[in-house]
């Protein structure tokens, strides 16, 4: 596939075994789709990360999404299934979670029972303990990135989109300030050091959310959420 090709992908292209049927979301530099695997049939998801458009950092995140997906198998981890390289473009072939995001999910049912927002938050937990394993730092933990797999009534959370994550060894920490600034922890925000506790704060507000409906804090901006930590 040539150059050009691949940063005008639309539906129907193949990437591999896969057929890009329709666009799930993108940002500035990514866009993910749902695909289907020629042989098998089954459903997919697809990342197409565009390689200009990182800087060292996002790249630096990006090998170390990759290296960490490509390690572990956890019911609560995103499961990376194949990957692709050319010229322009990486693409990262997914599961497909058939039940969207927890936002889409909070929207639809507003605040949920205490019991399941214990068992959502348990698994977001056993997900984490596996990020703190491998040394890993999600730094992007919010209901959009926490994915829903199986039945209503067995539903089953997992941590995706590692695009911001970051390795970093006991007893080193990191400056960078990057996420959502409704489930930043305060040492982000206000442009401190900070390590793996930050991904425990983000779980612990997305813990409010579920039990409240919305989010503890309220703005649109870093500074405007800082005042109400």
């Amino acid at each position: 596939m040539d150059l050009e090709a691949t940063k005008n992908l639309s539906e129907s292209h193949s990437i591999g075994n896969y057929i890009l049927k329709s666009k799930l979301g993108e940002s500035s530099f990514s866009t993910v789709w749902k695909a289907e695997n020629k042989i098998t049939g089954g459903e997919v998801a697809v990342k197409q990360v565009y390689l200009s458009k990182l800087n060292k950092n996002l790249r630096n995140c990006l090998d170390c999404e990759l290296n960490f997906l490509s390690s572990v198998n956890h019911p609560n981890i995103i499961r990376l299934l194949d990957v692709f390289e050319d010229e322009c473009c990486m693409f990262l072939v997914l599961e497909f979670c058939s039940g969207g995001n927890l936002a889409s999910y909070l929207q639809q049912h507003g605040r949920v029972q205490e019991k399941i927002a214990k068992r959502f938050t348990q698994q977001m937990g056993d997900g984490l303990k596996i990020l703190q394993s491998h040394h890993i730092i999600h730094r992007d933990l919010k209901p959009e990135n926490i994915l829903l797999s199986g039945k209503e009534s067995d539903v089953v959370l997992k941590i995706a989109d590692f695009g911001l994550s970051r390795r970093v060894l006991p007893d080193n920490y990191v400056e960078t300030v990057c996420g959502s600034p409704f489930y930043m922890a305060p040492e982000v925000l206000q442009f401190q050091r900070y390590d793996y506790k930050v991904d425990m704060w983000s779980v612990g507000v997305i813990l409010f959310e579920l039990l409240n409906g919305y989010p503890p804090f309220r703005g649109r901006t870093n500074f405007q959420v800082v005042p109400f930590l």
